[in-house]
This record gives structure tokens, sequence and C-alpha cells, in this order.
């Protein structure tokens, strides 16, 4: 009631409660939506509204998220059944973290049972662990950002927070809750506008908790964000770290941001100012950061480019025999690709990673020829923008059509920006918020390690790290071990786990590769086994 009253006597003139159909309080009793709304206008006289969801949230397009999710897990399920024995014990095909997982069915059925237990026991803190501990994690944020609270002492330690490279979907998420989470552990809180430029000409400001409402689910950069590395402007960045005394850098950006902080800390030992914790929260909708499987951003583009090309196949509804050849971004990362390409049911896939030839594009062509004897009279070919120095998008759509000439025809498709704009998909905007909480505590702690004789001296490289989601646990990765791993001539990973997934969309395309040689494929990629239950990220 406290909180509520607070919002509206600072000009709010909304407030949103959520509850849950199962909600009860701590005696058991249940808690009804229009008990709490005849609470608030008892109590606050605010004019209030009831709306029950109900099954609108049954309906409705599945997202990429859950196409690709589900392809994953029916391969897997397929699989599991192919390697089975008389003796293997029945399982659950799941997801955790970034891996499907095999979990033995009847733990996960005594699991759900002692959840059960535990409610009905009134222990609820038990429950919510037995949740697990991602289900954990995501209700202990919730609260710590939800409602300002004081911090219990004012901490010696300020930071700095800054977007770098193009924008992309989640940034404002992880930025507000980073903000928060630092305000809460006492710290002096900056934001730096236009990234590396913006820190150069001193564009600082210090933001309090209520700077940064609103900004969860809004799309691009709030802060504004530039391409401009520090290697440029290295003495007036050192210039301005002294001036505002930042002791801790948190970049949230692409590809641009981890080259930076590698640059910062390889100018460590020219500017002891820069002798700081850095940070970098990766976010780029190419995906193409070393040190993190997903990037704030990736999801909200692929599914911008899967409703492009829903859109683009229902256009030819009613016109039989038509090919699509569309264009996606990402620089020489065909990531974006290859997930839409999973995602709407592409014929083919065209990326940098995975070289092709004209043998390839010739057994593409003679795909479609076939396909358009069926009652699927559509194609859909995806290409990456960097795929091939010579294979270009006009290049296939003059292929396409010559070869397919009086069987189908072509039409070209060039997404451009429209991957990058649009508000957050509720993963971008979840995922920012805990890269966020979990990059301000880790440079907290870091910061009180290096913290001697009221100064901050950071010069060993795990003092600055990239922060990702790494299989199924978030992980911090120091920018000078990545070096080693990444090619800076086209700005990729040495190493990208999403290839894999190339052996699944080109088995679903139904002509490139088999069953068998999937499953081959696969075990040299991954190791399986049945895995006992664990409660990830």
């Amino acid at each position: 009631r406290s909180h509520i009253a607070q919002t509206r006597s600072r000009g709010s003139r909304l407030n949103i409660i959520i509850i849950a159909e199962g909600a009860i309080d701590r005696s058991g009793k249940p808690i009804s939506s229009n008990y709490v709304k005849d609470l608030v206008v008892q109590r606050l006289g605010f004019d209030t509204r009831v709306t029950v969801l109900g099954h609108v949230q049954r309906g409705g397009t599945p997202s990429a998220f859950d196409r690709v999710l589900s392809s994953k897990m029916g391969m897997e399920a397929v699989m599991a059944l192919l390697e089975a024995t008389p003796d293997t014990p029945a399982c659950v095909v799941s997801h955790s973290g970034n891996q499907s997982v095999r979990l033995p069915l009847m733990e996960c059925v005594q699991v759900t049972k002692d959840v059960q237990k535990a409610m009905d026991e009134k222990r609820f803190d038990e429950a919510i662990q037995l949740r697990g501990r991602s289900f954990e994690n995501n209700w202990n944020i919730y609260k710590l950002l939800a409602h300002q609270k004081p911090a219990q002492e004012k901490s010696p330690f300020s930071m700095a927070i800054l977007n770098v490279g193009a924008p992309a979907a989640g940034m404002n998420a992880a930025v507000r809750s980073a903000v928060r989470i630092g305000i809460c552990q006492g710290h002096t809180i900056y934001v730096v506008n236009d990234g590396f430029e913006g820190l150069a000409k001193g564009q600082v400001r210090e933001v309090g908790w209520h700077d940064v409402a609103g900004w969860l689910g809004r799309g691009g950069s709030m802060l504004g964000t530039k391409r401009t590395l520090p290697k440029t402007c290295m003495e007036k960045i050192v210039e301005n770290v002294r001036k505002f005394n930042i002791q801790g850098l948190l970049v949230i950006g692409g590809f641009e941001a981890y080259e930076g902080v590698l640059q910062l800390v390889e100018a460590r030992g020219q500017y002891e100012e820069l002798c700081i914790v850095m940070c970098v929260i990766p976010a780029t909708i190419s995906n193409n950061v070393p040190g993190t499987d997903f990037s704030l951003g990736s999801d909200t583009a692929v599914n911008a480019a899967m409703e492009s090309c829903d859109r683009i196949k229902q256009s030819a509804s009613g016109t039989k025999r038509r090919v699509f050849i569309v264009e996606t971004m990402g620089g020489y990362c065909g990531y974006l690709s290859t997930v839409t390409g999973i995602a709407v049911g592409a014929d083919a896939a065209y990326v940098y990673e995975d070289p092709f030839t004209i043998h390839d594009l010739k057994a593409n062509v003679e795909h479609l020829t076939d396909k358009m004897k069926t009652d699927i009279q559509r194609g859909l070919v995806l290409r990456n923008e960097k795929c091939h120095e010579h294979y270009t998008t006009e290049f296939l759509y003059n292929l396409y059509s010559s070869e397919g000439k009086g069987i189908f025809d072509c039409r070209i498709n060039v997404l451009g920006h429209l991957q990058q704009g649009g508000a957050p998909t509720p993963f971008d905007r979840n995922y920012g918020t805990k890269l966020g909480v979990k990059a301000v505590l880790w440079m907290s702690e870091k910061l009180q390690q290096v913290y001697s004789k009221g100064r901050v001296f950071a010069n060993s490289g795990d003092t600055a790290c990239v922060i990702g989601l790494r299989k199924k646990v978030v992980a911090f990765s120091p920018v000078t071990e990545l070096k080693k791993v990444t090619d800076f001539e086209h700005r990729l990973p040495q190493e990208q786990w999403w290839l894999n997934l190339r052996l699944m969309l080109k088995m679903l395309a139904n002509y490139q590769i088999s069953l068998t040689e999937y499953i081959s494929g696969q075990m040299e990629h991954v190791t399986r086994r049945t895995l006992s239950i664990e409660k990830g990220f």
C-alpha cells in the first residue's frame, strides 16, 4: 500500500498489480483480484480496474524462441528414443540454459510432489527453492528491483554505465537493473551518453532510482550509443575517469564494447587511472561477442526477422510457384539467418561460417524444383549479408530466376534495420535485467577485493570481463583470455555453439542431410548423457 501511495505522490498515474490465479496468503487463504481491487479502493481511494487475461495467454503465434525450442526438444526426443534400450529409464526432455537435456521422469514427478507438499505445509521459502534456482533468482531479482530499499551504508565506490555500438533491444533493461542494484549497494552511479565518445567529452551525470523508471520495455538505447573506440580519444577518457573518480565501468554493447574494454585494459600500463573494474554486457543483434552464447537484442532481432518472413510467405498464399530470397543482417555472423531459418522453416540459409559452393546452390535449386511439384508451391531462402563475397543477394536472385524459369519465379526482400527496431521481447527484457544485476554484484565484489588504503587498483586480467550465458551457467570471462579465441578481422568468436543448429536446419529442410548424418554430426560436438535434475540459470 505504501509503495503505491509513494509512486502516486511522485506523479505516477499508473500502477499495475499482477496476481497469479492460485495466489494465497501466508495462512493459505486465496487472494483474488477483486479482493485486492476492493482493498486499494477502500484504503487508498484510487480508481481501480480488474482485467482477467484468461485464455488470451494461450493463444497467438508462437515466438521464434518457442519455435526453435520445440524443434530442438523434438529432435532430442527422437534421438532419446533411438538411443534407448529396454533398460533405459523413462526421461523428460527439457532445456537447461542453452542445452537440451534428459531428466529422469520419476525424479521430475517427485520434485513436483515435493513442491506441492511444501506449499500445503506452508513452507513457502522451501517451495520456492524446490521450484529451481532459476525461479528463485527471478523472484529475488524482482523483489530487489521493484521497490527502492535504502542502502545500509554509503559505499566508497562509484560506477559509470554506458552503451557502445549499434542499438540493441534489452540495453535499457540492463541499464535500469544495473542502476538500481548499484544504488541498493550504496554506490554512486553515473550514466554516460553516446558511449566512449561521450565519456571522452565528459557527458557524465549521476542518476537515481527513479531516473530509469519505465526503461524496461523501451527499445533502442536511452543513453545514446556510438561505435567510437577508446584508442581514438584515450587521453580524454582517462581525464574524465579521473575527474569523476570512476572506479567501475559497465559497458553494454556489441563487438565494439568488447574491443573497447580490451583496449582500455591494454592501456593500463600507460594510464594508472584505467586500473579499475570493468565488465561488458553483450548487446547486439549479431550475437557475435565472444564469451556468451546469447547477446541482448538477438532474440528480438530473430523475432522481427521471423515475423517479416511469416508475412512474406503469407503474401504468396494466393500465388503458386514463388521463391523468396531474404537478406538478413549480422555482419559475418550467421546466427540471425540460421535461427530465423529454423523458426520459419526456410529451405536454405547461407552463412559465412558454413562455406558453400556453386554445387550447393545447384542442389538447392533442384530441391525447390521438386518442391514445386508438391502441395507447398513456395520457397524461402535466407542469406546472411556477408555470407559470400561473390554470391550476393542479387547473384542468388539471378541464379534462382534463371534456373527456375518456367517452374517458379523469384522475389528479393532485404530486411535491413527492421531487425534492430521495436520493443524488446520478454526474453531480452528478463535477460537484460538478470545480466545487469549479476554484473553489478560481481563488480561490487571485485571492487572490495582490490580496494586498499582508500583507493581501487585493479590490474589483473580477471578484473575486466565479459558476462554471458555459457551452456548452463552465467560466467565471467576475462577479455584478455577471450582475445585469444577471437577473429578480429571478421568480428567473430572462433567457436560458435549455434553451428550445431545448422545440422538441424538442413535436416528439417528435407533434402540436405539424413537423420543418420544428423546424429553423427551431433555426436561429434556433444557428449550426450542422462542428467540428474539441475536447477540452472
